[in-house]
């Protein structure tokens, strides 16, 4: 079964996709550009997926996955390709999802990512929080601010994650990467060692629980720049999710706690381009004296406006006014731009020219695909 795996994998690749499915009595499938897809005829059945399952672990993977009902690890194919997995048990028999990870890091210029969210790999201590949804490219965007680290500076980087996905090689930096199971047993027993190794940088995979938040707290606090992710759409949500972890008696302690070493927040969506594929919306939060009295005042709803003024001077963005450049840049529809907008009605209102700094000349999508055919040429 391993040789069929293979087989798929190599036709994901080919196709420019991102994940691979298989289900017990279903067909395989694949996600390219966003869309899900019918990948051949053969239907695996349960006993298929089962053997494959054996095939591709080791037997006390295999003995984990029966006992919790599932299990995360990593798989390589050839020296160029590398997966992120996770197989299932679900009511029909199991199922395996397979998310390619790039061997070559991208940088933050070859993922049309802003400029500024390059300057968090230039600050010696904080908490730096990468968000969104999953699928979102959180673990990528994570690894190229770590590798203009690695290139840029000289510093000792550990990262904990479940599994490790991107491999970094020591450049300027030195890097211990540490996977849970393998490596470590949990990230509660893994953090506060971390902290005993004399770490310049910390990537905590996901903070998952108090635990781990006030750990990762702590190690900002301490002077070290930590680096982690939550399942969360905006700044906004993330704030009130991090302190909404705790009792309600401990709260003001994280609320100002967080307002001291937070540096940023960096949320991403990946929404549909014009010409096909998918691109990064992005809202980034950056620290400043107004977001720190915010957050440590409980006054979240404030943020937006808070990102949105400090456009100019901080490079701070939210969501619509990202969404308003790609779709001045035409990169995005405006159908698209108001489907994933966070207020519709005030984008709808700006691309249509009402409430922005200087004239705008406004083309509807069906006339600017014409313009878009001609060769315009100077005089």
């Amino acid at each position: 079964m391993e040789e069929k795996l293979k087989l798929y994998l190599r036709s994901l690749i080919s196709n420019e996709g991102s994940d691979l499915h298989i289900k017990a009595g279903s067909n395989v499938r694949v996600r390219i550009h966003g869309i899900l897809k019918i990948l051949g005829k053969e239907v695996l059945n349960a006993e298929d997926v089962v053997t494959l399952a054996k095939d591709i672990t080791t037997e006390e993977q295999y003995e984990k996955l029966v006992e919790k009902g599932s299990l995360d690890f990593s798989y390589v194919l050839g020296n160029d390709s590398r997966f992120r997995v996770n197989i299932f048990q679900q009511m029909d028999g199991l199922s395996a999802v397979f998310r390619i990870i790039p061997t070559d890091i991208p940088s933050i210029k070859d993922l049309n990512l802003p400029e500024v969210i390059g300057d968090f790999a230039d600050i010696s201590r904080g908490l730096v929080l990468v968000t969104g949804v999953t699928g979102s490219g959180k673990s990528t965007t994570l690894a190229s601010i770590l590798s203009k680290i690695n290139n840029t500076h000289h510093k000792h980087i550990i990262t904990l994650e479940d599994p490790i996905e991107f491999v970094h090689k020591d450049i300027k930096c030195l890097i211990n990467q540490r996977s849970m199971g393998s490596d470590f047993k949990s990230f509660d027993d893994a953090l506060p060692a971390a902290l005993r190794e004399d770490p310049d940088v910390i990537l905590v995979g996901e903070m998952r629980d108090t635990d781990s938040v006030d750990l990762a707290l702590h190690a900002a606090n301490t002077g070290h720049l930590v680096f982690s992710t939550l399942h969360t759409l905006d700044a906004k949500e993330t704030i009130n999710r991090i302190v909404g972890m705790f009792p309600k008696e401990e709260q003001d302690r994280i609320r100002t706690s967080l307002s001291s070493v937070l540096a940023g927040v960096v949320s991403q969506r990946l929404i549909k381009r014009r010409d096909g594929g998918r691109v990064a919306a992005t809202e980034i939060m950056v620290q400043t004296a107004r977001v720190k009295e915010l957050i440590a005042e409980n006054r979240d709803f404030e943020i937006i406006d808070a990102i949105e003024e400090g456009k100019d001077i901080y490079r701070s963005q939210s969501f619509d006014q990202h969404l308003l450049e790609l779709t001045d840049k035409r990169i995005i529809s405006k159908e698209v731009a108001l489907s994933n907008a966070t207020r519709p009605s005030d984008l709808k209102l700006k691309l249509d020219g009402v409430g922005r700094g200087g004239a705008k000349t406004k083309f509807d999508d069906a006339y600017a695909d014409e313009l878009d055919a001609f060769d315009f040429k100077e005089e």
